[in-house]
């Protein structure tokens, strides 16, 4: 058996060239959404993340005899808003059903589902792929179908003690599953449809999509086949923690699939769980035997109608989807369309910005309090600048706590070409540590004003080009790029200080002076 150093290994070796050439991998997802809602599916309790143990639960959701469940209309309605944003085919009657397994945090012995009719089917979803060092391209994707569910409680393991308890918090919180086609290739293009579905989701305001909440959970099914034959045998990989794990966990699984059959092994149909740790796989548990569930209809719960027909008026309360209809917001794709009409974005720019929800807000707040500022200038510093030292930091940009005045305020510094571009970024990691801090008050205290006198940067020139007479002796012979060791001269004489483009006008100016002497 491979041990964790030699599976981790497979992630990053390059696929045989070979399995390149047989070899199809294809991917479908399985998420579980936990819609926003104050109680939950069946009973009144509440749904607060973090409530002390066992504090949020109902008779029903300890499943107390002769305790019934009544439908969270609420969550009806989520699921039918959040089924239209997808593009589904929202039915007039679905069906609740029960689902036997035993789970000690299961107090039912039975979870409420619906098995044989969905609260919507036939969805699809388009969405940008990023892959880096990649060209973005579209992707679309079948939702085979979205139906409504309650989730199971939280065993709580003691090694210690050796004991386990269970707490029911969780048991009976309404779900959404949504079930899509096999219609993936690879890691990062299930990595880009979760971001996608996240951001939507947040836009209908259905899910808080808190992976590490468990708010949002997603289960991998992976399979290889030669081009021609039929889907191969899957693995479903569970335990996925975040966006950037999915791509992780899904190309690792490719990988291991195609070398194991590249030394003549056998794909066995088994769960596993992603190891974040050690970036690999685990085999949790074998799928040889399909479990019975015994679905049955709820009995008690009747058959959920919903009215269908816009301006129909009903004896009965049902929910109106043609009225739900009208209260979705707009979605991601439409916001990335009207950012390249609008604003003269290229659709690369516009997919970053839509995908980094914070960095929207930022780049429209911008735009309108200061609209004398190019809107390259903002994207460039918002992309290239505020998101790339975030990353660097490995810190998601909405935990970022700089705000949208300071940074129009740097963005107007920047233009009136008060501070240069390395100011502005020091700036940034200034305002991490100190977020409450006045911008202007920051660059006087710590020198950042930009040097753009002429007789101060004369003299900088000056002893810059004394100190690389190597570089001015290549200049003076027609090598254009040595200029640039004279600049960074002057930059690091002036601590990153001098108007560089004035610095480069200067240059040129005194090395044309000297060389007709």
């Amino acid at each position: 058996m491979r041990n964790y150093i030699q599976l981790r290994r497979l992630a990053t070796q390059p696929k045989l060239a070979s399995a390149k050439r047989k070899w199809k991998s294809v991917v479908g997802l399985e998420v579980h959404a936990q819609i926003a809602s104050a109680s939950k599916l069946f009973s009144g309790s509440g749904t607060a993340f973090g409530a002390p143990l066992n504090t949020s639960v109902a008779y029903f959701d300890a499943s107390i005899p002769g305790t019934l469940p009544v439908l969270n209309r609420k969550c009806v309605e989520s699921g039918i808003k959040t089924s239209l944003a997808l593009g589904c085919r929202v039915n007039k009657v679905s069906m609740f059903d029960r689902k036997h397994y035993f789970y000690a945090d299961l107090p039912n012995g039975y979870q409420i589902t619906q098995q044989r009719a969905a609260l919507a089917n036939d969805g699809l979803m388009t969405f940008p792929v990023i892959t880096p060092g990649k060209k973005v391209y579209y992707k679309s994707v079948k939702l085979l179908q979205l139906q409504l569910e309650q989730d199971s409680g939280k065993s709580l393991h003691d090694e210690q003690l050796k004991r386990s308890l269970v707490d029911l918090n969780r048991a009976g919180l309404p779900l959404m599953e949504l079930v899509f086609a096999p219609d993936l290739e690879t890691g990062e293009e299930a990595a880009s449809l979760v971001k996608e579905l996240m951001l939507i989701l947040k836009r209908l305001q259905t899910c808080s999509c808190k992976m590490e909440e468990g708010a949002l959970r997603v289960d991998a099914n992976i399979s290889i086949h030669q081009e021609g034959d039929p889907l191969g045998v899957r693995t479903e990989v569970k335990n996925i923690g975040s966006v950037r794990s999915i791509s992780q966990a899904i190309t690792f699984e490719i990988n291991r699939q195609l070398e194991l059959v590249a030394e003549g092994g056998v794909i066995t149909n088994e769960t596993r769980s992603w190891d974040a740790e050690h970036r690999c796989t685990v085999a949790m548990r074998d799928k040889e035997v399909l479990q019975d569930y015994r679905f049955m209809p709820e009995p008690n719960l009747p058959p959920l109608h919903v009215n269908l027909k816009p301006g129909c008026c009903s004896t009965v309360d049902l929910i109106s989807v043609a009225e739900l209809s009208e209260e979705i917001p707009e979605l991601p794709e439409h916001t990335r369309q009207r950012l390249v009409e609008q604003y003269k974005l290229n659709a690369e720019t516009a997919i970053i910005l839509v995908n980094e929800p914070v960095l929207l807000e930022h780049f429209l707040s911008t735009i309108k309090s200061l609209p004398e500022v190019s809107t390259k200038l903002v994207t460039n510093f918002l992309i290239n600048d505020l998101l790339t030292y975030c990353n660097k930091l490995n810190l998601n940009v909405e935990q970022c706590a700089i705000s949208s005045n300071s940074l129009s305020d740097i963005l107007k510094l920047l233009q009136a070409e008060e501070i240069n571009l390395q100011a502005a970024r020091q700036l940034i990691q200034l305002l991490l540590t100190e977020p409450q801090s006045v911008v202007s008050e920051l660059v006087k205290q710590h020198s950042l004003q930009q040097i753009s006198d002429l007789t101060a940067i004369e003299a900088y020139c000056r002893q810059a080009i004394a100190q690389q007479p190597k570089a001015v002796q290549q200049y003076h012979k027609g090598k254009a790029k040595a200029l640039f060791a004279i600049v960074g001269e002057v930059a690091k004489l002036t601590q990153q200080k001098a108007n560089m483009k004035i610095v480069v006008e200067c240059l040129e100016k005194l090395l044309k002076s000297d060389q007709k002497k």
